[in-house]
């Protein structure tokens, strides 16, 4: 799988692959609100579905059981591990370590299907024309990704803090590989066309997610994974019991009754091959 993802496949299967694969029942109950949203635009296309970027496989089975023949396509063997085994001896569903901007695809798919998995990809013009040439004629992408960091509290209150302790040396691309690289609308849909879709639509979808049923649950679970996980690993240890303090005054405005809970905001972006 080596090419120009080999950045993002190094990333995926270290370290952050095995904290993701271990805080897979985290994380899909976090994003339950935006799997049901994506799933039910997937819900009529009961054909052959290609998942880019499936992780712990939460989305690939629940496209199977809806009767869906379907391949999950990640870069993460971690989380693949986790993704074969809850997925049993579902007929209609494989699981594929590759990288879907240089993959072969075989098979024709009737839908580009991804949660938060397309984000990644070093040249995302040739890569989305490659999962273009994987779709049939009149097949068609389905995804969700993220909008800005300001309009994502969820990810954006602990970034903020981990940016204030360990500043960049300079500003980041914000369209380099990662969760936000695909916030601008106008730049999803030039990508996209580039890559030879067309009838490119991208809809605003808001959720409030439930980070943890305690603002320490909350706080556990932003130290296993995103921007304060990273920090915590650089820092030393006294400044990075700091930040983590900083973080957990920064949920205690967000826990009410239902836990702490915070604004997500993201795309779902659907077009035509």
């Amino acid at each position: 799988m080596a090419g120009a993802n080999d950045e993002q496949i190094d990333f995926w299967n270290g370290p952050a692959g095995e904290r993701w694969a271990k805080a897979q029942q985290q994380l899909d109950a976090l994003l339950a609100p935006l799997t049901e949203r994506l799933l039910d635009g997937a819900a009529s296309d009961r054909n052959a579905v290609l998942d880019v970027g499936c992780g712990c496989g939460e989305t690939s089975i629940a496209l199977a059981r809806r009767a869906m023949r379907v391949t999950g396509l990640d870069i993460s063997k971690p989380m693949l591990e986790v993704a074969r085994r809850r997925a049993g001896e579902l007929e209609n569903l494989e699981f594929v370590e590759a990288d879907a901007s240089v993959h072969h695809f075989l098979s024709a798919y009737d839908v580009v299907f991804s949660r938060f998995g397309v984000m990644f990809f070093a040249d995302p013009m040739a890569a989305f024309g490659n999962l273009h040439d994987a779709l049939m004629d009149g097949g068609r992408a389905h995804f969700l990704c993220w909008r800005g960091v300001p309009e994502n509290p969820w990810i954006g209150v602990p970034a903020r803090i981990v940016l204030a302790a360990n500043p960049p040396p300079e500003p980041p691309d914000p369209r380099a590989p990662g969760p936000f690289a695909f916030a601008d609308a106008d730049y999803v849909k030039s990508v996209l066309s580039g890559a030879g879709f067309h009838d490119v639509t991208l809809t605003p979808v808001d959720e409030k997610l439930r980070v943890g049923r305690t603002v320490e649950e909350a706080l556990s679970f932003q130290a296993t994974i995103g921007p304060l996980s990273r920090a915590l690993a650089e820092l030393d240890e006294t400044r990075g019991r700091e930040v983590r303090e900083q973080v957990r005054i920064a949920l205690q405005p967000f826990e009410g009754e239902n836990g702490v809970e915070m604004d997500a905001a993201c795309w779902l972006v659907e077009a035509r091959a």
